[in-house]
């Protein structure tokens, strides 16, 4: 799929609302991008939209590396690798341990394991001098948005 340019929050948050209706129990999802680039708001809608609440607190799992969230029959997992220096770390965390749960994973270069594992990669950027993002997603399968 194209990168789609997003100007503003509400519009990754509609963004990823509509990611999030595609998803399927067990999917692995990469949110790849440099700081600031939108992976946790990404993340935040999504997880409001799989979890039909959407006010839900939803913090960055920076420092728990692992957020994970149940309701409306899925679970899902937050999870942010920035932090890890070793992929053998990221086998601790148990991301995969639940092949029904839904994994949401920032920094997913730090286990290149991962990256050949995605069923959905999904690239975001700063345009140079710009306001909002640019967001590129890729499917291992037919699905598109």
């Amino acid at each position: 799929m194209p990168a789609v340019f997003l100007p503003d929050d509400h519009a990754t948050a509609a963004y990823g609302a509509r990611l999030a209706a595609l998803l399927r129990p067990g999917d692995l999802v990469l949110l790849i991008g440099d700081l600031g680039a939108g992976k946790t708001a990404l993340a935040r809608a999504m997880i409001r939209a799989l979890l039909a609440d959407p006010g839900m607190d939803v913090p960055s799992p920076s420092f728990a590396l692992v957020q994970p969230y149940e309701g409306t029959g899925q679970r899902v997992l937050h999870a942010d690798l920035y932090r890890l220096t070793n992929p053998r770390e990221v086998d601790e965390l148990g991301l995969l341990d639940d092949p029904q749960a839904i994994v949401l994973v920032e920094w997913p270069e730090r286990d290149p394991d991962l990256m050949a594992r995605a069923d959905v990669q999904v690239t975001l950027e700063i345009p140079r001098g710009a306001e909002g993002r640019q967001i590129e997603t890729r499917f291992a399968d037919t699905r598109t948005l």
